[in-house]
């Protein structure tokens, strides 16, 4: 049986995540100590014990999640599973970094700080309240692609993320954004609503943000991944260290192909996917896409019990 593993993006943070991982393996515990040294603070006691609006912060969510993430995946190891028991990893926009990191690509430590930075430049390329993204329920990619083209009237809109067959999420100046939501309306969209973020990822406006990354992507060290990992902007397998590196800064502008590299792993004969880290988000999306396939959340100490006694 050939299986992915996938770690989730932004949005899947919540107080206390990956502690129970933290008290059960020390190996888990080992990561959020290695991400509070690399950033130099105590990330792990805002992730278990701060508030959720702090957490949400770009800046704080995306190394945050990575943590979890990882954490998890060094608790299946305890458990005696390694990542040869995956034939590729996948990631949602910041959950690349995590798969890298889970492949051996880079590491925790270059994971956090260059998370860290991403969520800064990120927040940093648009001023607060200029840009804006909106999810648009009941539309398939194509449509929603000319909806927001229909919506930009010389300003920036684009559709950012294709996360499944009945969601895509728009992203681009906040009054493109809100006529998108009223065009995908009158288009025959279910449901089309702004969404609580504080930056517009994934569009052109994040182009100063590109620039930052590809400057610290130049002073770290990115190996071959010891399995493939299917790039958010490809929506298929890479292993070659620049193109990872490469892609990782066209990622910031370019859309996520969640739905397409879903469905390309399910093509390549993966019949199962695990969701590594926060939440079950991935799982649900996954279900969408690509009906037969078995998906398992792994993000609790049960999880990982569970997961690991499966292979046995």
């Amino acid at each position: 049986m050939a299986r992915a593993f996938l770690c989730p993006g932004q949005g899947a943070q919540t107080i206390g995540m990956g502690r129970d991982l933290a008290d059960a393996y020390p190996a888990a515990r080992a990561v959020f100590q290695e991400v509070d040294d690399a950033l130099g603070e105590a990330l792990s006691a805002l992730i278990w014990e701060g508030d959720i609006e702090t957490l949400t912060l770009t800046q704080n969510a995306q190394p945050a999640l990575m943590a979890t993430s990882m954490a998890a995946f060094r608790a299946l190891e305890s458990e005696g599973v390694d990542i040869s028991a995956a034939s590729y990893v996948a990631g949602h926009s910041l959950g690349e970094y995590s798969a890298l990191a889970l492949a051996g690509a880079i590491t925790v430590a270059d994971a956090a700080r260059l998370l860290r930075l991403r969520g800064q430049a990120m927040q940093a390329a648009v001023p607060v309240g200029q840009g804006a993204m909106a999810a648009i329920l009941g539309l398939d990619f194509a449509t929603v692609t000319q909806v927001a083209e229909a919506a930009s009237q010389g300003e920036v809109c684009q559709a950012a993320n294709d996360n499944d067959p009945s969601q895509v999420v728009v992203s681009g100046s906040k009054a493109a954004v809100e006529r998108a939501v009223a065009i995908a309306k009158e288009t025959g969209a279910k449901r089309a609503l702004l969404l609580p973020v504080s930056a517009p990822f994934h569009c052109a406006l994040m182009a100063p943000a590109a620039e930052k990354m590809a400057q610290a992507l130049d002073d770290v060290t990115i190996n071959e991944p010891a399995v493939p990992v299917v790039s958010n902007v490809r929506a298929e397998a890479v292993s070659d260290p620049m193109l990872i590196r490469n892609l990782l800064v066209e990622q910031v502008t370019g859309a996520v192909r969640w739905r397409e590299s879903v469905q390309w792993m399910a093509e390549q004969g993966v019949t199962e996917m695990w969701e590594i880290g926060a939440g079950k988000a991935l799982s649900g999306m996954v279900r969408r896409i690509a009906k037969e396939t078995n998906c398992r959340a792994v993000g609790t100490a049960a999880d990982v019990a569970d997961a690991a006694a499966s292979l046995k």
